[in-house]
């Protein structure tokens, strides 16, 4: 017997038995399709994760002064000016894109009759850049409204809503900051939130940082925004960066310089342990439907006990008897299995189609292990089966009631 008449029979004996086939299949079927959706979730939240991190601005390196001191002269002296922003642009030159000044301040406005707070951030032209704003309506400040302390203003399209009604209503309104009247020229979001972590709330207002230096007693960036060339380069910049403030400031003035390249590796990291926990914990559903397909090719090599030994008696080998239940249990492997990889793929491919706004990665890796195995689960698992059904005597086996 070939190994197409062993497809064959196992094929007739298993049709003669469709319920329990089928049910024996659901076994792999379901571990299949837990494979595949688990390593696709995994890789849509890592990507996801990956994403919103690297949305808060590619290659981001920020500094600010540590305070740590008591003598406020001293403390005033030490923070990060102006002048510190132009030398590291200065000195770092085409290792960087650019690198951008914040001023923060609160004021108060008045909001739909309501007085309330809001913060008020000086920014220059390079900011929106930086910091990866998306422009909503208008335009981002030009190096015009710097150099010529152009009294000018950009909205949170959330801010620009509670005040003027709309976005659009917004623009050519004007505020006022500090008993100044400001002209909005644009609207603005974060195009990934940091929930109010950064300088950016839900209600800010842009002004000119060559404006805002005059509404404050004295000078302070907090943070400076530095936007790295090459990736590769950002841990070199981050420690160059430090030098240049230390330099620039009395000895033992402290600074804490940043940059996202560890926050990237620790969700890298955690992503990737849990892509393996709930991988495990997949393979366990594909050991319990190999377990299945055991039990059940050992129940049916009892109930064809007389069938297995009338074949031997007419001259087959122990070699194509086990030849055939372990082709019987690979096929319910096999076929279970492929039907789950299935379904694991209809999701995501489904959710592909419907919508662009979501990406969700199918991993070919995952869908040729879990291929791969579903034939060892069934050459593992039939195994046992197959070789006690090969080693009945034949004798014995036509006389099994």
């Amino acid at each position: 017997m070939n190994l197409r008449e062993a497809i064959s029979f196992s094929f007739q004996a298993l049709s003669a038995n469709r319920l329990r086939t089928f049910l024996t299949a659901l076994g792999p079927t379901i571990g299949n399709a837990s494979v595949i959706l688990v390593v696709t979730i995994s890789l849509a939240s890592k990507d996801l994760i990956l994403d919103q991190i690297r949305g808060i601005g590619s290659n981001l390196v920020y500094a600010n002064y540590e305070p740590g001191g008591s003598n406020v002269a001293k403390v005033q002296a030490d923070f990060v000016k102006l002048a510190d922003v132009q030398a590291m642009r200065d000195i770092l030159g085409n290792r960087i894109i650019a690198a951008t000044a914040v001023m923060t301040v609160h004021d108060q406005i008045v909001v739909n009759g309501k007085i309330r707070e809001v913060t008020i951030d000086g920014v220059d032209d390079q900011y929106s850049r930086v910091r990866n704003l998306k422009l909503l309506r208008g335009r981002f400040f030009d190096p015009g409204d710097m150099s010529l302390r152009e009294r000018v203003a950009m909205l949170t399209d959330k801010l620009a809503i509670r005040i003027f009604g709309s976005q659009d209503a917004a623009l050519g309104q004007t505020v006022k900051i500090s008993q100044l009247q400001f002209t909005v020229v644009g609207t603005f979001r974060e195009r990934t939130s940091t929930f109010g972590q950064s300088e950016i709330s839900d209600e800010t207002i842009l002004i000119p940082v060559s404006v805002m230096k005059f509404f404050t007693e004295y000078e302070r960036i907090e943070p400076v925004y530095l936007q790295v060339r090459n990736a590769s380069d950002v841990l070199a910049v981050t420690d160059k960066v430090v030098s240049i403030l230390e330099s620039r400031h009395r000895p033992g003035a402290k600074y804490n310089v940043q940059n996202l390249a560890a926050i990237l590796d620790t969700a890298d990291q955690i992503a990737s342990v849990l892509t393996i926990v709930l991988v495990i914990v997949s393979a366990l559903a594909l050991l319990i439907s190999g377990i299945g397909i055991m039990n059940i090719m050992l129940v049916t090599v009892a109930e064809r006990t007389r069938e297995i030994g009338l074949r031997m008696a007419v001259g087959a080998s122990r070699r194509e008897v086990l030849l055939q239940f372990l082709v019987e249990s690979i096929l319910i492997s096999l076929v279970g299995g492929s039907v789950g990889i299935a379904i694991g793929l209809a999701l995501p491919l489904t959710v592909n189609l419907i919508t662009d706004q979501v990406h969700v990665p199918i991993s070919p890796i995952s869908v040729l292990v879990a291929f791969g195995v579903s034939f060892l689960v069934g050459v593992g698992f039939g195994m046992l089966p197959a070789r006690r059904a090969s080693q009945l005597n034949p004798t014995e086996a036509l006389r099994y009631e």
